[in-house]
């Protein structure tokens, strides 16, 4: 567990991805391979062209090859992989090529629609190709013509993996090395995005067309019962409910049902992408007026403007028969319908805390 943060923070501080993690320890052990000089730290170049250096835990000979180690660091950023150590097998090889295995924590693709191909390690395109440009510098400057076998490990790395997307993605065994800067960015989510994006790619390769957009456990359940949907066609979102709109203007699909609590939906209702605390809040005022458009007399608009959360207005209505629910899903049905192609069916769902639906707006079963 990490320590408390100081009320009056310090500009966050960034941290490096695993790809430049496995980048770093498959140089220095390939350096040493090779016979130059290693020491604690090793510098790498990111793809923009930023030198980093990283210090290394290990970098030895073993039976086969070399290994070094690095312990992730991903700065202010609460990434999973944050303190675990990732370390690197390099074995040298007669052909000039670099090949890459998956090590102990390293997951395996076993389904397609992701940019492996299935039976890959999951190992991103562009860690591979930060790893094989600072390999091949290395042999240049070496007169070396052979090539490399990297067998990437993340120690941990299996448990880590399924507090991630990566098993219902069918990314089996670990995690994945992943990166497209080298940089963490702290709270940009941009892995959490990316793994929304990959589940739609995913779904839609392996024959799903209507998929669910969830914002919780909750939600995936009541999409679960009412359409009995495999875990392939549930979309984790969260609070990203834009990353699903905008990447199926890219890879639209025939169907999507958007689950999730109430709150959550009448902020989607307000036209907000990103439906976190950080970014958006319950407009009580909007509740109002909308309930006025079902009916609510000037007291319940009034109490509603009062109540201290979105679920106490939508009980006054429900008691007094002003089909709150419905309305909001029907505003967030109308937004979402302006985002995604007109050829994608949508359909929102409202549910209670206890995954009771108490809204919807285009459902067609």
């Amino acid at each position: 567990m990490r320590d408390e943060t100081a009320e009056q923070p310090a500009p966050l501080r960034s941290g490096l991805t695993t790809g430049s993690c496995a980048t770093a320890t498959c140089l220095a052990a390939a350096r040493l391979l090779l016979g130059g000089e290693v020491n604690d730290a090793v510098e790498i170049i990111l793809p923009k062209g930023k030198r980093v250096q990283m210090r290394l835990e290990f970098c030895r000979l073993v039976a086969d090859g070399a290994e070094a180690g690095t312990i992730k660091d991903a700065g202010d950023d609460p990434d999973v992989t944050h303190g675990a150590l990732v370390f690197s097998r390099v074995r040298l090889l007669d052909e000039p090529t670099v090949q890459f295995v998956a090590g102990r924590g390293v997951g395996t693709v076993t389904r397609p629609g992701l940019v492996l191909n299935v039976g890959e390690p999951a190992i991103n395109p562009v860690p591979r190709i930060m790893m094989i440009d600072h390999l091949q510098a290395l042999a240049n400057e070496h007169s070396y013509s052979g090539g490399f076998e990297i067998t990437v490990n993340v120690e941990g790395g299996e448990a880590l993996a399924l507090k991630t997307m990566n098993p219902r993605l069918g990314i089996v065994g670990g995690l994945s090395i992943l990166g497209t800067s080298g940089i963490v960015r702290p709270f940009s989510c941009a892995a959490y995005i990316a793994s929304i994006h990959q589940g739609i790619d995913v779904a839609k390769t392996n024959g799903y067309l209507h998929i669910a957009a969830c914002t919780g456990n909750a939600s995936e359940d009541t999409m679960r019962r009412f359409y009995q949907m495999p875990d392939i066609a549930l979309i984790e979102m969260g609070d990203f409910v834009g990353a699903v709109l905008k990447h199926l203007r890219k890879v639209p699909v025939a169907k999507l049902s958007i689950c999730g609590g109430f709150g959550k939906i009448s902020k989607l209702a307000a036209r907000h992408m990103d439906l976190h605390s950080r970014h958006s809040s319950i407009d009580l005022p909007q509740l109002a007026q909308w309930a006025a458009d079902g009916g609510a007399d000037q007291a319940l608009q009034q109490a509603i403007l009062e109540a201290n959360t979105s679920q106490q207005a939508l009980a006054m209505c429900a008691a007094v028969g002003v089909p709150l629910g419905d309305i909001v899903c029907q505003h967030a049905l109308d937004f979402a319908r302006s985002v995604v192609p007109a050829q994608v069916e949508v359909e929102v769902f409202a549910i209670d805390r206890q995954g009771g639906i108490v809204g919807t707006a285009g459902v067609n079963p």
